[in-house]
């Protein structure tokens, strides 16, 4: 009689297996494993680093000292072909012009503004010649130039798109400029002569009395950032009569609303019953919604359009780099806007690889803070955390946003709700919404917040920074 071995045979050696196969082990073993994994993840240093402010009712005010600086607003324009034309509402932006609302006189005054272009290092205007037209830079980069105390030539500002200059002076009717202008790129302007801006005026009861109110506000007294001054006196006689004063605060201040992040999460309760070894499905999936919408909300908190920091930092707060990629002299300029205790700088990745590309090629390497174990880049010993929130535009600019943070610094705050129905992180609520006849199981997930500048001071941006290799 003929038995046959109950092993197994090796059918490449021909030999017989003596132990049992990895294959066939992992059939009764549970297979070590990870939970759900996503690319979307990242840092979301704007949301760890913003201080959250508790925001009762939905709605915060932030409350200011009155300023008589109107306008300073950026202009835009249409174009058919190359000619180029001022949007007559947007002359509103105009601090000369800001709050004019009769329509038929903005119209008349854009059709007289005359179109000229300029060539790379032509003068546009040039100090000390007559000061006699408001002129807007319709596309291109224009360097602002003053006189140092020898006679040198220094750049003061770097202006672009949407800026405008010459309204104060055509106002206050002043003789001269006090600085040149000269193209740094091909630029267009458009410009208003005081002659036909005189003669609109004569024309228009309602334009004479709205300049007529805006060169009043020019001769209050205010402060360096344009609120209206408290009087101190020093250095006064004995018993002399004190001026009283007060400080004067905006009669319509602004007020942030919470914004509101919203999704619903559907799980089968087959998969949630018989699936749930060893991660629990339902808590993965709502960990996974979590995260994403977390990612929605530091988007919004730098790019919506009513509260996001990209819109919402003061023109007066806004730079451009002097020759295109972020180099350590921009870096210095931006802090220049945020002075008073910046907290950190905010870029997009590949930005912080051109700023390091520009420290390295002028043989500066910038050194790197500890912040919580993570080694953070850092300039002058403000740390850069990167973000993939700001974007990259498709001619490779992006912006480089500074920071100072926190109610008492009067800086950039975070906006958020806590304590409401449902809560499963601050601010955020996860709501059983119930089973449906397809044995769905819902989850209504809602995220409430928002970000307020408090003063304008608080938020610089270098922007249009050019990233390309």
């Amino acid at each position: 009689m003929t038995y046959s071995s109950d092993r197994n045979i090796d059918a490449e050696n021909q030999q017989p297996q003596l132990t049992l196969s990895t294959a066939a082990a992992r059939n009764l073993a549970t297979t070590a494993k990870s939970a759900p994994q996503t690319q979307e993840i990242t840092s979301r240093w704007l949301l760890k680093l913003l201080p959250w402010v508790q925001t009762k009712g939905g709605t915060f005010r932030v409350n200011r000292r009155l300023s008589y600086t109107v306008g300073d607003g950026r202009v835009s324009f249409s174009n058919t072909g190359a000619a180029v034309q001022v949007i007559p509402q947007e002359l509103t932006e105009l601090p000369l012009l800001r709050g004019f609302g009769e329509v038929d006189v903005l119209t008349a005054l854009a059709n007289q503004f005359q179109q000229q272009e300029y060539a790379p290092d032509d003068v546009i205007v040039e100090i000390g010649q007559p000061a006699e037209r408001i002129i807007l830079i319709a596309h291109g980069k224009v360097n602002k130039i003053g006189l140092g105390k020898y006679g040198e030539q220094i750049v003061y500002d770097v202006l672009a798109d949407g800026d405008h200059f010459g309204d104060e002076t055509v106002a206050q009717s002043e003789d001269t400029w006090q600085y040149t202008l000269k193209a740094v790129t091909r630029t267009i302007v458009l410009s208003l002569s005081q002659q036909e801006f005189e003669r609109l005026i004569g024309q228009s009861e309602a334009l004479r009395t709205h300049v007529e109110q805006f060169r009043t506000r020019l001769s209050q007294p205010k402060n360096a950032e344009g609120e209206a001054a408290i009087q101190v006196a020093t250095d006064h006689p004995q018993e002399a009569t004190l001026a009283g004063t007060f400080a004067d605060y905006e009669l319509a201040p602004r007020e942030y609303e919470l914004s509101i992040a919203q999704t619903v999460l559907r799980v089968s309760t087959r998969v949630a019953d018989l699936y749930n070894e060893p991660y629990n499905q339902t808590e993965e999936q709502l960990r996974l919604t979590i995260e994403s919408l977390r990612e929605r909300q530091e988007y919004e908190l730098l790019n919506n359009r009513e509260f996001g920091l990209l819109h919402n930092a003061d023109l007066k707060q806004r730079i451009y780099s002097r020759t295109g990629a972020p180099t350590p002299d921009d870096l210095d300029e931006l802090l220049t806007t945020v002075w008073k205790e910046p907290s950190f700088f905010l870029a997009h990745p590949r930005t912080i690889a051109a700023i390091g590309r520009e420290a390295n090629r002028q043989g500066i390497y910038p050194q790197s803070v500890d912040i919580n174990g993570n080694q953070v880049t850092a300039w002058r010993g403000v740390p850069i955390f990167p973000s993939s929130k700001i974007p990259i535009t498709n001619n490779r600019t992006s912006s480089i946003l500074l920071l100072r943070t926190g109610l008492e610094k009067q800086g950039v705050i975070g906006l958020h709700q806590t304590g409401i129905p449902d809560e499963y992180q601050p601010s955020l609520s996860v709501r059983f919404m119930g089973i449906d006849e397809k044995a769905i199981i819902s989850y209504l997930i809602t995220a409430y917040y928002s970000a307020a500048v408090l003063i304008p001071d608080a938020l610089g941006i270098l922007e249009d920074v050019e990233i390309g290799r």
